[in-house]
């Protein structure tokens, strides 16, 4: 099988390196592709194309050269602004579209990654892959869009909803903390996570799962087993970091983000085994590592 990512970011990285230190016994090697403006940051090791996922006529040229099985698209926006958002994943998803419609080698399906701010709730509501979508901020109106574009692709499509990644350099949250920024007790502010390990694994057992030709769902949120109050986490991580922080509950400061809690009963029930199942196992690694 072979599996062109677009984009080809931390989590692409990381999901190609476990494709290859677990290879699937009774399959061939999964061969693995990049495609990334700057293809200097990828490693050596690694097939790659220089190209940008809104240039249509190179993806398609691409599709036509290399016949790939499965697109992985993760895309990152070049500034976070409305505009950032739209000519990333909504131009992304235009673009990979028309490559689709124009190739004489469409490939059997895409991976497309999204995420859990399509959803608008705020009242610490549980949602799941059947909620209803109505977001409230131009990012999560952003993503809705281009998910709508990919469903609407002339083949197969599998979109993945993260939430919040955190791992080694994704460390705003620990800064927070050690800066004595606890959120409040009350309200509840509800928080969704998912260790850049699983992250991958997930996008990992969805290419092994069409590999194996077994059925697949649109959709699926990906985030680990229990949504838990962000104050909880901000408390579990002052007491290891800055316990007088943790003591006086300094600075109180927010997410920002949605109020929800997001369910991966899906997920869970395709098979995906967690690494970190909750925030504690991540983190605990992390701070052992000194990786914050």
């Amino acid at each position: 099988m072979k599996v062109l990512f677009i984009g080809c970011g931390d989590l692409a990285l990381r999901a190609i390196r476990q494709l290859r230190e677990t290879p699937q016994p009774g399959y061939p090697e999964v061969i693995c592709h990049g495609l990334r403006r700057r293809v200097e940051l990828l490693p050596e090791t690694l097939l790659a194309t220089a190209g940008d996922s809104r240039d249509s006529a190179a993806l398609t040229a691409l599709l036509d050269a290399q016949q790939f099985d499965v697109l992985a698209v993760t895309l990152t926006p070049e500034e976070m602004s409305e505009r950032g958002y739209r000519d990333s994943y909504v131009a992304g998803a235009r673009s990979l579209a028309r490559a689709l419609e124009q190739t004489c080698c469409q490939p059997r399906g895409v991976i497309w990654a999204s995420s859990t701010g399509v959803y608008g709730q705020h009242n610490g509501e549980w949602v799941d892959e059947l909620a209803e979508t109505v977001p409230a901020s131009y990012r999560g109106k952003c993503l809705l869009e281009a998910e709508e574009i990919i469903a609407q692709l002339p083949v197969a499509s599998v979109v993945l909803r993260y939430s919040g990644i955190y791992g080694p350099g994704r460390g705003r949250l620990l800064q927070q903390v050690k800066a004595g920024r606890i959120a409040p007790s009350a309200p509840v502010q509800w928080s969704n996570r998912i260790h850049a390990e699983d992250a991958a694994g997930v996008m990992v057992h969805i290419l092994r799962r069409w590999q194996r030709g077994e059925a697949l769902l649109p959709c699926y949120l990906a985030t680990d087993n229990e949504p838990v109050p962000l104050h909880e986490v901000h408390a579990w991580l002052a007491a290891r970091l800055v316990p007088a922080a943790a003591a006086r509950g300094a600075d109180q400061a927010g997410s920002g983000a949605g109020n929800r809690r997001c369910a991966n009963r899906r997920l869970r029930d395709s098979g995906f085994v967690f690494r970190y199942p909750t925030f504690r196992e991540g983190y605990l690694e992390l701070l052992a590592e000194g990786r914050e």
